[in-house]
């Protein structure tokens, strides 16, 4: 499974260019960098966070990177935690565990993305499967976050 399906429709309907890099499998974002020979801090990773009313929004930061809990307490008036693992089964239920494309709207949530990510010249992100990740420019990027929240919410690992 290259590419979720619920993310390639997403990308087709926004008529998103983007091209794939496939690596060996990996558990998390940061062994998919080093394994795709990708920068850290151009391979967007997808956190998932549960709000007080049960919403969800997902943070997007550079693999090299964590959410700063504190900072996003600060940044959006409300305490926030860590979504479970069955929570985010069923927010992705096209990928695999732990392979969060880090592109909330298609999935239907709020997205914040670390300001970071939008200086790369072009961004890496899971496509829900832990050996293949899209490659978008820059200014393709930028047009799929169009509509999330622009934060300075990780911190460097």
């Amino acid at each position: 499974m290259p590419i979720a399906k619920t993310l390639e429709a997403f990308l087709e309907q926004k008529s998103a260019s983007y091209s794939t890099r496939t690596h060996s499998y990996t558990p998390s974002s940061a062994r998919a960098a080093e394994s795709a020979a990708v920068p850290g801090h151009r391979l967007a990773k997808g956190v998932v966070l549960k709000r007080p009313d049960e919403g969800y929004l997902l943070v997007v930061l550079p693999s090299d990177y964590r959410v700063h809990l504190g900072r996003l307490h600060q940044l959006l008036d409300e305490e926030v935690c860590l979504a479970s693992e069955d929570e985010l089964g069923a927010l992705f239920p096209d990928c695999f565990e732990g392979a969060i494309p880090a592109l909330g709207e298609a999935y239907g949530l709020e997205t914040l993305v670390d300001r970071g990510l939008l200086e790369q010249p072009e961004v890496y992100v899971e496509s829900g499967d832990h050996q293949t990740l899209l490659v978008f420019d820059a200014d393709t990027f930028a047009r799929l976050m169009q509509d999330a929240r622009i934060v300075d919410a990780g911190k460097r690992i």
